[in-house]
């Protein structure tokens, strides 16, 4: 696949997710992702309002991270949390799954804790992605989320958080992308941090990159 810079911004949702970082920083972030046109600002769900007003009138969307990173919330509280995202301006929605759930074998769970997201996203016109972090996760288990995916229909399946005990992998970015087909949009996220990376994730069937070196990547671009 060829791509010039402002294609590849346009796959890659930049991130700004650490616990620490203030107003002004937030706002800095902001506007480095409308200079460089990155598809999505990805934030935690309380600056949602703040990075909107600064995003409102540029392509970038707001993308607020449900869940995030445990995803260890009743399935009301991540309602409640995607419900108010999108109140204050959230464009795309990023949910961590309930992975003890996942692991004590509750798939009506995970299957009713996707619809919900997914639903709510739907009737406001939002974007919803379901984050698997599949640092933790068999390749059965993997496997048995896509197949959930494929009922519920969210837009994108992604590999991980970035804040787990691993990041995307090109294997994973595979299987995914080999069950849920053109169906729903994979996107690989974690520890990408090199065009050459970021490229292999495309190559394997990656859609959307997650990653905070965005600006590095598309300035490897020649």
């Amino acid at each position: 696949m060829i791509l010039d810079r402002y294609a590849l911004a346009r796959m890659i949702d930049q991130t700004l997710l650490k616990p620490f970082v203030s107003d002004e920083q937030l706002l800095d972030f902001c506007k480095e992702c409308a200079e460089n046109h990155f598809v999505m600002a990805a934030i935690n769900s309380a600056p949602v309002a703040l990075c909107h007003q600064a995003l409102k009138d540029t392509d970038v969307h707001v993308g607020a991270a449900i869940g995030f990173p445990l995803g260890q919330t009743t399935i009301s509280v991540k309602q409640y949390e995607t419900k108010k995202a999108i109140e204050e301006g959230a464009d795309e929605i990023d949910y961590v799954v309930n992975i003890g759930k996942l692991k004590s074998g509750r798939w009506d769970y995970i299957e009713e804790e996707m619809r919900c997201i997914v639903d709510i996203c739907k009737q406001a016109g939002r974007l919803s992605k379901v984050i698997f972090e599949n640092c933790y996760l068999t390749d059965e288990e993997k496997m048995r989320l896509c197949e959930i995916a494929l009922l519920v229909r969210p837009d994108y399946i992604k590999t991980s958080t970035g804040f787990g005990t691993g990041g995307a992998t090109i294997e994973d970015v595979r299987l995914m992308k080999r069950i849920v087909g053109d169906k729903i949009g994979v996107k690989a996220a974690g520890g990408i941090r090199s065009l050459d990376t970021a490229l292999a994730m495309i190559e394997a069937g990656a859609s959307r990159i997650g990653t905070s070196a965005g600006v590095t990547i598309i300035n490897e671009l020649v």
